[in-house]
């Protein structure tokens, strides 16, 4: 099964998927994208449960109810692993972004709607979560250039609205590099506190913090000053006789 295809499988199905994958290895009949696909969802778990580092083949072979030759059947290392969740990860959040805002709408609309995706994919998915919560400095060099291209994948779309966004004037004039970061970063907290038994569900988490994150941003379309920008001269000789009528007492209990 392409890549694609497993993720946009993963996500519609994975808030459905049974409490015990390893049933997945007790059926012959099975085919073996069925099984690769819940080594991939159960190592996700066990990540996020335990640490990447923590989390040993054997641990994974024994969660899953196979041995441990078993299951480099389905992936060489725990490395390929990891990068296949980060991965799918990166997919789920592309499979539930808006189309219609992101192709049609203005630059901070694209930016919400691509936050909105985000954080959904964070609160609702395994795989969104290793995105945002996981660790790449225990990898091998190589892999942790391909999980950190995986990862820029995320920064280069939100910047790249971002100045769309200043472009179009829905964007305040910023550092669109800094904002994405502080955007992103932002959405990589939510994996920290999240519990999916809380008061708010995933869709309300989601939809507030892209209102949040995105009203900041929000560029000058009324007319109004911009943050930031620079006074006129008549505001500017205002202050300035202010602040010279603040120092005449000053000046003269010196002639005193």
């Amino acid at each position: 099964m392409l890549p694609e295809v497993l993720a946009m499988k993963t996500v519609k199905e994975e808030a459905n998927r049974p409490r015990e994958p390893w049933k997945a290895f007790q059926v012959r009949q099975r085919n073996l994208d069925t099984k690769r696909d819940a080594v991939l969802q159960t190592a996700a778990h066990m990540f996020l449960e335990n640490g990447y580092r923590r989390t040993s083949m054997s641990e994974l072979g024994t969660r899953l109810k196979i041995t441990k030759p078993a299951l480099y059947y389905y992936f060489r290392n725990k490395e390929e692993i990891l990068i296949e969740c980060y991965r799918l990860g990166i997919s789920a959040i592309e499979g539930l972004l808006d189309k219609a805002a992101v192709s049609h709408g203005k630059g901070l609309d694209k930016v919400r709607a691509y936050i909105e995706a985000y954080a959904k994919a964070v609160v609702t998915f395994d795989f969104g979560r290793c995105v945002a919560m996981l660790d790449d400095a225990e990898l091998s060099s190589k892999s942790r250039r391909e999980v950190r291209d995986l990862k820029r994948k995320i920064d280069l779309a939100i910047r790249a609205y971002v100045e769309e966004g200043i472009a179009d004037g829905s964007v305040i004039a910023c550092n669109a590099k800094l904002a994405s970061f502080a955007l992103a970063g932002a959405v990589n907290w939510i994996g920290t506190w999240y519990r999916p038994e809380g008061a708010l569900t995933a869709d309300e988490i989601a939809s507030e913090f892209a209102t949040l994150l995105t009203s900041g941003l929000r560029g000058n379309m009324t007319g109004a000053p911009e943050v930031g920008a620079q006074k006129p001269p008549a505001a500017r000789g205002v202050k300035a006789a202010a602040v010279r009528a603040r120092k005449a007492p000053a000046k003269t209990q010196r002639k005193r």
